[in-house]
């Protein structure tokens, strides 16, 4: 089947039904659905999750560990950790000034 049908209808009646009126046209909201500023902040994230790991690994394989891998891969991993929660302090300080911003604009319209 290529299209859904209610079960009380035949083909013949859902195809006679008049086709639905298109929307009034007017200005239609062209904001953006996520902020850029939140674009920014995911993608500089990931860069740093992608780089600081293996940047960390290479960096301490020779220098510091002296070719020891197994103790580079866990400054990497303790990299990613790293990253990971700053990430989650930093989208947890945005939602307290957007919590903070909304009481007080419910505050105002009292």
């Amino acid at each position: 089947m290529s299209s859904r049908r209610p079960h009380n209808e035949s083909y013949a009646d859902v195809a006679a039904k008049p086709a639905p009126k298109p929307a009034p046209k007017g200005k239609s909201d062209v904001t953006p659905a996520v902020p850029a500023d939140v674009i920014y902040k995911l993608l500089g994230f990931t860069a740093a999750m992608v780089a600081g790991p293996i940047g960390m690994y290479f960096l301490t394989l020779n220098t510091t560990f002296s070719g020891s891998s197994t103790l580079a891969g866990a400054t990497a991993a303790v990299t990613a950790n790293v990253v990971l929660f700053a990430y989650i302090y930093v989208a947890w300080l945005e939602d307290q000034g957007d919590q903070k911003a909304s009481k007080e604009d419910s505050k105002k319209a009292q």
